[in-house]
């Protein structure tokens, strides 16, 4: 075996059904008086309104202001609401959206986060912030922005939807894929990754085909934790970083991003990563990597061709000058061509090609 480093990250986490309960529990226990509840507009404020309620007399209102990549602009107006009403913390409900954006505001600030997730963004188990201003999007990694709480609530999943939930959830797969061929990979956490992978490839077809399978709702949030700690633990790869810039310069869905690109990130890296490949494989019940990827999504429904969830043909060639421009590590060195090649099969639809 070869020497690694490990190290875990304090975050606690709380895990079952009706598991919401506890939430003033919690923020008592974090010795706050002034929460502020964090949401998305619409659907999300009604929910986040409800969770306001549970806190009570410690809930200082809602701001249902987040929106995706968590623009600086979108930020700044948050932070004014916290100044406004004297938050001493912030509880996020949603997805990666409103995490993203009490981990911004926990930046600036240093208030105390508890999340209440209600996708498998998973990004509630990092210490990862991406930001968007200009069209750019850029990650950090800082202990400042990780939540002190997290509250996995199987409830709060039973009425996403099951096209969302199954983006969602291979978006968390594209974390823990990435944990098995990271740079600062270790045992540990290749363990959760192989597993997370395994609970949602397993969960998300059969909620797909019955949205009330609490059964496998609760696989598929136990898998987006894992998948998320990984994310967490280790370095990200080619996949993160196509993701990040096709996201901030083209304003493309996350998760629905994240879908599209993951089946030919690992077809582009399986050639230098031959373990990590076969312990995808082994999770996915089959003998490819990227086949398999590329075929769950399409037995979920989902889109396929970055075409269709809105990026231009001409933004290939930005994506690939801005992903070469700066590139995160990746076991196999980052071409231009390959890159080139990589994005059309993804825009078109196409299978996947080593």
């Amino acid at each position: 075996m070869q020497p690694f480093v490990y190290e875990a990250l304090p975050t606690r986490v709380v895990f079952g059904s009706g598991t919401v309960g506890q939430l003033r529990a919690e923020a008592e226990r974090l010795g706050v008086r002034r929460v502020l509840v964090l949401s998305t507009p619409g659907r999300g404020e009604a929910q986040a309104r409800e969770i306001a309620a549970l806190l009570g007399d410690l809930a200082v209102g809602v701001h249902a202001g987040a929106v995706m990549h968590t623009p600086v602009n979108v930020t700044e107006k948050a932070l004014q609401v916290v100044e406004e009403l004297g938050a001493d913390a912030v509880v996020a409900v949603g997805g990666g959206s409103t995490t993203g954006l009490g981990k911004a505001i926990a930046l600036r600030t240093d208030l105390p986060q508890i999340v209440l997730p209600t996708t498998y963004a998973g990004s509630e188990m990092t210490p990862i912030l991406g930001e968007t201003q200009d069209g750019v999007k850029t990650t950090q990694r800082t202990p400042k922005v990780l939540p002190e709480v997290v509250i996995y609530d199987v409830d709060l999943t039973l009425g996403l939807p099951p096209a969302i939930a199954a983006t969602s959830g291979v978006n968390a797969m594209a974390h823990a894929v990435e944990a098995l061929y990271a740079r600062d990979r270790n045992p540990v956490t290749s363990l959760m990754a192989e597993d997370g992978i395994r609970s949602l490839a397993q969960a998300l077809p059969k909620i797909v085909g019955d949205p009330q399978d609490n059964e496998a709702r609760t696989d598929a949030l136990y898998g987006a934790w894992l998948c998320g700690a990984c994310l967490g633990a280790v370095g990200m790869a080619l996949h993160h970083k196509l993701c990040h810039v096709l996201g901030g310069s083209f304003d493309l869905p996350h998760a629905e991003t994240h879908t599209i690109v993951l089946p030919h990130a690992v077809a582009y890296n399986a050639p230098a990563a031959p373990e990590a490949m076969e312990r995808i494989a082994r999770a996915l019940g089959t003998s490819d990597a990227a086949q398999g990827l590329f075929a769950l999504a399409g037995r979920l429904g989902a889109k396929q061709a970055l075409r269709d969830i809105g990026m231009p043909a001409d933004g290939i060639g930005q994506a690939v000058k801005a992903a070469v421009a700066s590139p995160y590590w990746n076991p196999r060195p980052i071409e231009e061509v390959g890159l080139r090649d990589l994005l059309t099969r993804a825009w078109n639809g196409d299978p996947p090609r080593a």
